[in-house]
């Protein structure tokens, strides 16, 4: 797993990225996508220094949380901050199963593409602080993705 470049960090410079491992997979609306996660992060104080998506198949995804995270289960996405401690800036690497989001997309009864939208946010969100461990946590960061996805559609 390569993890960012750390004089990127050091010089404050932008950096906002999409990869594929494993899997078939087109991002659409890159420009559009990187201009809402900065507007998300703004809202928020908070400046995106360097911030990588990959999206996987559900095994890719699935190994990545055994190894680095001790779960042996299935999940829609894991986020690693690679941010330092007490600073406004966001450092990250968010892996983000296509799979597990077709299916849960299916599973809400909601559009793909909202289900990936909100799935990227989440990450984002996470970085920025929000949990969602707890049932009150959960209600907030479900908020913040609504929120998220709003301002998406308005841009």
């Amino acid at each position: 797993m390569d993890f960012p470049n750390l004089s990127a960090l050091e010089n404050k410079e932008q950096s906002i990225s999409f990869h594929v491992e494993e899997i078939d997979f087109v991002f659409e609306e890159i420009d559009k996508t990187i201009q809402w996660l900065n507007r998300i992060a703004g809202h928020e104080s908070k400046e995106i220094v360097s911030l990588d998506y990959v999206f996987c198949s559900d095994e890719y995804l699935h190994k990545i949380n055994v190894e680095y995270l001790n779960h042996d289960t299935y999940t829609d996405i894991i986020t690693f901050d690679l941010g330092e401690p007490d600073d406004d800036s966001i450092a990250g690497e968010i892996y983000i199963s296509v799979d597990r989001v077709k299916e849960n997309a299916q599973i809400h009864e909601c559009l793909y593409k909202d289900e990936l939208l909100r799935v990227v946010a989440h990450g984002l969100l996470h970085l920025i602080g929000y949990p969602d461990k707890s049932k009150e946590e959960s209600l907030l960061m479900r908020s913040k993705e609504e929120d998220a996805l709003r301002t998406y559609k308005e841009l």
